[in-house]
């Protein structure tokens, strides 16, 4: 689920010194000199503008502004040593100061401009590290580190096991797991990056290293947060979870006075503490979709039981013009929603921030606040807009989050949007940001607001990192200091530490 690049919106939050058509030039053929390198030890690997494999990556971004981003070469490399060759080569590249020897993409998900694909550079095409192996004991399920976790799930179904990783086809784990990971199960066993028992990692040096919770200990906790800031990761060692079935789906209301209040008064219900089932997962969705609000209720129970008492306040409500609820297993869960939500955005932009369960009044404040927001841009062509209210993840804080450990009442609060046109950019922008800003000073006045920011659903300019705090911080630079010296992660494109 942000913005920092060399091409279109940067302007709007930062202010970089313009370089000049020479320097551009210069890079572009700097960059060009390091992908005929790169193909000389990895041949058949890489890929120029104009070839089938150059498209394939392109065309695979989530949205507009990613592929409207023209690297100046693709490298899809297919092994560890692959990655540690090519990392060894670009990592004394002489570039222009400033610029990016390149960028890392795994399944290319994030929203803004920049966050996993490079002008006029090398982008890393992590997608064909794909396999998967489930330990003898079966509790261990290696993945390769861009592997879509709608190709995993269905390995593990048969094992009555699942692991935790993306909702939605087309999340790959070495954005999702690096930035946390909102799951099914994340009110039982917390964020996705929680569940990480090890890495194989690339550093920066080229050497391949491991982590886990005996063996680099400080790294394998700075990848559990600290997004791409530390190396390549090559393999995932997930813990592999019991599940023998779900039961969710969706159902649909309009958006009246009458149905907000309603949803108003049933969310906070169902996100008290006494209310609390840890297999229990949900979403209320304010959509603007066709020119029109609508509400959605998101369920989903980790095990095969229909209405569980957790959902009695959201299952209860009236006046719902469609429902979808049924049993089904993960990856039956996974292709469903993924079937309602499109494959690719458009234009695209989100913002994120968490605060703790507030009274019914706060909720139905912010439900008409997102709707007068809205409003005052609904010609814009193409819009759609969802405001995602969920639980957050339980997690033990054994991770660099920086997030409060063992609360069961906080509130993850994104809003995103989808356009069609660049010219309608800065009015959708403005919009988003004002209706946030509206939203975290309601609740900062009522002692309610919690600075976090989840880096998945964040923009690049909420600099998520530095909401996990100065301590959690410190202890990512150091890790910084010890596995990459030079600084090379710092270069390459994503969200990156604080300075």
């Amino acid at each position: 689920m942000s913005l920092k690049t060399l091409l279109g919106l940067v302007g709007l939050f930062f202010a970089p010194t313009a370089a000049s058509p020479e320097h551009k030039r210069g890079y572009r053929q700097d960059c060009l000199n390091l992908c005929r390198a790169v193909e000389g030890k990895l041949p058949g690997k890489v890929f120029y503008p104009g070839t089938a494999g150059y498209q394939n990556s392109q065309e695979h971004y989530y949205t507009t502004q990613e592929r409207e981003i023209v690297p100046g070469c693709v490298v899809r490399p297919s092994s560890t040593s692959d990655v540690s060759a090519f990392v060894r080569l670009v990592k004394d590249a002489k570039l222009p100061a400033g610029q990016h020897p390149f960028a890392v993409r795994s399944g290319g998900h994030t929203l803004w401009p920049g966050a996993a694909n490079l002008q006029d550079g090398i982008t890393l095409d992590m997608r064909g590290f794909n396999s998967f192996s489930l330990s003898a004991d079966k509790k261990v399920a290696s993945i390769g580190g861009g592997s879509d976790f709608a190709d995993i799930y269905p390995k593990l179904a048969p094992h009555n096991l699942t692991v935790l990783g993306g909702r939605v086809p087309g999340v790959s784990a070495g954005g999702f797991l690096t930035g946390g990971g909102k799951n099914f199960l994340a009110r039982r066993y917390g964020f996705a990056c929680d569940n990480i028992f090890g890495y194989e990692v690339v550093l920066a040096s080229g050497q391949v290293t491991y982590a886990s919770a005996s063996q680099n200990r400080d790294l394998w906790l700075a990848l559990k947060g600290g997004s791409n800031n530390f190396g390549i990761i090559t393999r995932f060692d997930l813990a592999a979870r019991p599940q023998d079935g779900m039961w969710g789906g969706n159902r649909m209301f309009l958006s009246t006075p009458e149905n907000l209040r309603a949803h108003a008064q049933a969310w906070h219900d169902h996100m008290r503490v006494d209310n609390f089932d840890d297999l229990a997962d949900a979403g209320l969705i304010l959509g603007f979709f066709d020119g029109a609000f609508v509400i959605q209720d998101t369920i989903s129970y980790s095990a095969p039981v229909a209405n569980p008492p957790a959902f009695a306040n959201i299952t209860a409500l009236p006046n719902a013009v469609g429902e979808t609820l049924k049993f089904m297993s993960v990856p039956e869960l996974v292709e469903f929603t993924g079937n309602i939500l499109p494959d690719q955005a458009g234009r695209a932009f989100e913002l994120v921030y968490d605060f703790h369960n507030a009274p019914p009044s706060t909720y139905l404040e912010m439900f008409n606040t997102f709707e007068q927001g809205i409003g005052a841009i609904r010609n814009i062509s193409g819009l759609k807009v969802q405001y995602l209210l969920q639980p957050s993840p339980v997690t033990n804080g054994t991770n660099s989050l920086g997030y409060p450990a063992n609360q069961k009442d906080i509130v993850m609060s994104m809003i995103g949007a989808s356009w069609d046109n660049k010219s309608d950019d800065a009015a959708a922008y403005r919009a988003i940001r004002s209706i946030v800003s509206q939203h975290q000073r309601l609740v900062q006045q009522q002692g309610l607001y919690i600075p976090f920011k989840y880096l998945n659903y964040a923009d690049v300019s909420q600099n998520p990192i530095a909401s996990y705090g100065r301590e959690t911080v410190e202890r990512l630079w150091a890790a910084s200091r010890k596995y990459d010296p030079k600084g090379l992660f710092q270069t390459v494109p994503g969200y990156k530490l604080p300075k």
